[in-house]
């Protein structure tokens, strides 16, 4: 009887070892399954933005990381990070802001006057009447995800511009329909062909189309083309909110008709540019023309408005990124003949938005290719800089000229290019020069 007892108390606890060590296993098996299906619920609902029918991308930190550029290389990352704006094409964010035809825009004008809307702040009427105009960005879209690669009809176009030639610089000038001025200032100045000590220069003037029932507009900017031959229209509504379609016309302009041409300038009708500097010390002539390059006065870091009341204002919806990638100021920059192409065929991929220099930015982001620092950072500027005869031959663009301005000022200039810096030679030992022109910032 002891016996017996004596070996049921020394098995007892080996029984319940071996019950212990299979439920803990039961128990182990149980917790790596729960483990992984967690794991592939977090995996199937932070790749949400991949699945068919989301309106937009999934707002996570991660993608806020991405989008916001909050990147230990910084910089360096800024193209990969706009992932989401090519993404996905047929991605319509609400109120989507695109090109809008003359129709359109009158159709929304009447909307607004028939609303009574006030003109307090005509920037901001402007932007949302452009966005509340269009129902979809698929309206532009293309077999396939791309936008339409010619919306527009050209009105007025020079098809055989470069026929015969092969120019060196095109020069793509920004204009409004009404700036007869202004353009017939350019021509006299900067903009007249022989500037380009026979390399070859062509000057374009770009256009949309003004108000409808302004028909006298119309027919003399027709006879302004049949007498210089360098305006190209299309049928869009010529306005601030539609300069990114205006940029994009120039470009395509120069693959379609011009693809050979070593390089091309993008300006504005209001700048002073000093071609002959930018031929002769930028671009040198003298040596082989270069590739994927662009440049101007660059634009780092810059952050989205995101003030309503502001001209540049970008609703979060059409771009949810904290930092722009890096773009030049769209007053002037200067790119090689083979970036009119690579540049446009991006933007058929590339959801549009109104900020023309923001948008070709985000273009070259696409592209992978980072905007040149130019020799010097006071070539171009963005502002207007205060005259003298040797600032003026030392730099590339000013900006706020009006056309008596433009024509003054470049007379000046030519007539005292061979000596416009005497007086500031005569204080070099002072250092006056280096603080006057070299160390000037914009006011």
């Amino acid at each position: 009887m002891f016996e017996v007892t004596w070996r049921r108390r020394q098995c007892c606890p080996i029984k319940m070892t071996w019950t212990v060590k299979r439920s803990l296993f039961g128990t182990h098996v149980a917790g790596l399954l729960s483990l992984a299906l967690l794991f592939t619920l977090f995996l199937f609902f932070s790749h949400q933005d991949w699945l068919p029918g989301r309106s937009g991308p999934r707002e996570n930190p991660l993608a806020y990381t991405v989008r916001g550029f909050h990147s230990p290389k910084g910089e360096a990352n800024q193209s990969s990070s706009l992932w989401s704006l090519w993404r996905d094409t047929g991605y319509v964010a609400p109120k989507t802001l695109l090109n809008l035809s003359s129709k359109q825009v009158d159709g929304a004008a009447g909307e607004a006057a028939a609303g009574g809307g006030g003109g307090s702040r005509m920037g901001v009427m402007g932007l949302g009447d452009s966005m509340s105009t269009n129902n979809s960005l698929q309206k532009d879209m293309g077999v396939g995800g791309r936008l339409s690669a010619q919306p527009y009809r050209y009105i007025l176009n020079e098809p055989f511009k470069c026929r015969d030639r092969k120019p060196f610089i095109i020069i793509l000038i920004t204009a409004e329909p009404g700036q007869a001025e202004a353009r017939n200032a350019i021509r006299q100045t900067w903009g007249n062909e022989s500037n380009s000590m026979c390399l070859g220069l062509v000057r374009l003037f770009l256009l949309g189309i003004g108000k409808s029932s302004d028909t006298y507009l119309q027919s003399s900017i027709q006879e302004e083309s049949l007498v210089h031959h360098d305006i190209i229209q299309q049928d869009y509504q010529d306005t601030y909110y539609n300069l990114t379609i205006k940029t994009l016309m120039g470009m395509n302009w120069v693959a379609t008709y011009c693809p050979h041409a070593s390089y091309v300038m993008k300006t504005d009708s209001d700048m002073f540019v000093n071609t002959e500097y930018l031929i002769q010390k930028l671009l040198k002539p003298e040596l082989l023309p270069k590739q994927r390059y662009f440049t101007g006065y660059l634009m780092r870091s810059d952050a989205p408005h995101r003030n309503k009341d502001s001209k540049w204002y970008m609703p979060p919806e059409l771009y949810p990124s904290k930092r722009y990638p890096i773009f030049c100021s769209g007053t002037g920059y200067v790119f090689s003949g083979d970036m009119a192409d690579l540049i446009y065929q991006a933007s058929l991929s590339i959801r549009r938005l109104y900020l023309e220099e923001v948008y070709v930015g985000i273009c070259l982001a696409k592209l992978r290719i980072e905007p040149a620092p130019p020799p010097n950072k006071f070539l171009f500027n963005n502002w207007r800089v205060s005259y003298t005869s040797c600032k003026y031959s030392h730099l590339i663009t000013s900006h706020q000229f009006q056309p008596n301005e433009l024509i003054k000022y470049w007379n000046h200039l030519q007539s005292n290019k061979h000596n416009a810096c005497v007086n500031m030679a005569k204080e070099k030992n002072s250092g006056y020069r280096h603080r006057k022109f070299h160390g000037e910032r914009p006011p």
